[in-house]
């Protein structure tokens, strides 16, 4: 039995803003966490002078009618933010000032003033802003006349930006500290920043990505995605099991960068980007390995690096209610990855991968209740494969945290291929603090055979992997804590602990 305890010490310091920021994003709260829009004979509560949509929130549609469309055109929309009190004015009585641009959030709306008001386009728009990761809660009202409908938008954005503290201790560099600096609300139009640095007795290691969303309502414009990064670890592929000659685990260390465009089609988000990554196999003291002790090589050049160019093309579907612990909905992501043969290695090679997730509403135990974890069904179905030559390094490593849990990293298969099955049943026990009982299931295809040197066959992994156990999630100040217990088919024991879902 083994039992790993990953610590996460993390301390947040706001730099715009008085409260501390969680170090994943907050979840959104119990109001806005409940999620799916019914489309079909909505109720409204009249509350003051406008209407709310009383049954907007915390259903699953269950009417099969057609969507029926009525005559009424919108006059106007309005944008209100809300401060973290919930109050539309602040101590001085002036409105509240969001961040975020109202023609931004304008342009994100199919339906807009002097169109014809439609249920589905409503329950359309109000899912898409529930989405931005810059907003912690979305909520539509409306006002009625003979003449039209007025909408109103009201929102609260999370704290932005950001200061990430942190630090630990792991068996490859020892000690080392960590910064990090987020924004996911730049200019208020939603541009996003996102940067770490990582300093140990070893070496500096730093991930920094900025990302320029597409805009609906600049549709001649592209949005753009910049990224580098540097880190080093244990590798997964070639784990202690069999050590380097001098007895040293393998190290692997990445270092590169991508550039890429987005673009927006109806309901699908799309990418293409250019990408290197040169990986090497070190020793403890970082200097670069070409075999193991068996003398198997590490890498396709045979030096210890390769060079990976590649094109990457993507494409998503995202229709969860909200981005962030969403209650309902699904995600597919598409993907394909051509290498170009240049570089250490002379790779060339298409990596393709599909990951799909299904939200699915239940209520057996906890009937309704309002809670930060809500009961459902949680599905996850992952497949990938790779064609042409590659780096070992760059295997598909089945077993962890977030694959099968109650194995270590890796330690169920080092593969060309892949598949992945996860079923988890997510439960309130109090309000902050929600239940899962999960179950993995992964395997290989019997692929690890072909992959250069044989790393996962040499090291007795077993090709396909079961895991199943229990695990808390607490709402916190720091956001979103995940504490796993995982049970293997091999009787192993692992007790893991993390931030955000497993998916």
């Amino acid at each position: 039995m083994y039992i790993q305890i990953a610590v996460v010490a993390i301390a947040v310091i706001l730099i715009a803003g008085e409260n501390l920021e969680a170090v994943a994003d907050s979840q959104s709260s119990t109001e806005d966490s409940t999620s799916s829009i019914v489309a079909t004979k909505p109720t409204l509560q009249i509350e003051g002078e406008y209407a709310k949509y009383g049954d907007y929130i915390g259903l699953t549609p269950v009417d099969t009618q057609p969507v029926e469309f009525s005559q009424r055109i919108v006059k106007d929309i309005q944008i209100r933010f809300v401060n973290n009190k919930d109050q539309l004015i602040d101590d001085k009585g002036q409105p509240i000032k969001g961040r975020t641009q109202k023609e931004f959030i304008i342009g994100l709306l199919k339906l807009k003033p002097g169109e014809v008001f439609r249920e589905d386009l409503l329950e359309a728009d109000l899912q898409r802003l529930r989405r931005l990761e810059s907003f912690n809660e979305v909520n539509v009202y409306r006002q009625e006349d003979v003449n039209g409908v007025n909408l109103i938008y009201e929102i609260k954005e999370r704290n932005f930006p950001s200061l990430i503290l942190g630090g630990g201790s792991n068996e490859d560099v020892g000690l080392f500290g960590r910064v990090g600096y987020k924004d996911e609300n730049i200019s208020g139009l939603n541009d996003k920043l996102d940067t770490t640095v990582q300093i140990s007795g070893k070496d500096v290691q730093f991930n920094g990505q900025f990302t320029s969303r597409y805009r609906p309502e600049e549709p001649n414009r592209l949005g753009y995605s910049i990224k580098a990064f540097r880190n080093r670890n244990i590798s997964g592929t070639f784990n202690e099991d069999i050590r380097l000659s001098n007895g040293d685990k393998v190290r692997e260390g990445r270092f590169g960068g991508s550039v890429g465009v987005l673009r927006s089609f109806d309901e699908w988000d799309a990418a293409i980007s250019l990408n290197y990554t040169r990986i090497s196999l070190r020793d403890r003291d970082y200097k670069v390995v070409q075999v193991d002790s068996l003398g198997n090589p590490l890498s396709v050049s045979g030096t210890g690096i390769d060079d990976l160019y590649t094109v990457l093309f993507s494409v998503s579907r995202d229709q969860r209610d909200r981005r962030e612990n969403p209650t309902q909905g699904s995600i597919l992501t598409l993907s394909t990855e051509q290498a170009i043969p240049i570089g250490l290695g002379n790779i060339s090679s298409n990596r393709l991968l599909g990951d799909y997730i299904q939200y699915l509403p239940v209520s057996w135990i906890g009937k309704g209740r309002p809670t930060d974890n809500p009961e459902m069904l949680a599905i996850n179905l992952q497949i990938g494969t790779t064609i042409g030559n590659f780096p070992p390094a760059d295997a598909f490593n089945i077993g962890g945290l977030d694959s099968v849990r109650g194995y270590g990293y890796g330690k169920v298969a080092s593969g060309r291929s892949y598949g992945l099955a996860s079923v988890e049943y997510r439960f309130p026990i109090f309000y902050s603090v929600g239940g899962v009982l999960f179950t993995d299931f992964a395997s290989d295809f019997g692929s690890s055979e072909t992959v250069l040197g044989e790393p996962g066959v040499l090291r007795d992994k077993p090709g396909s992997g079961f895991g199943y156990g229990l695990g808390l999630r607490v709402k916190s100040s720091f956001g979103l804590i995940r504490g796993d217990l995982g049970i293997s088919d091999r009787g192993e024991l692992r007790f893991e602990v993390t931030t955000g879902q497993r998916f």
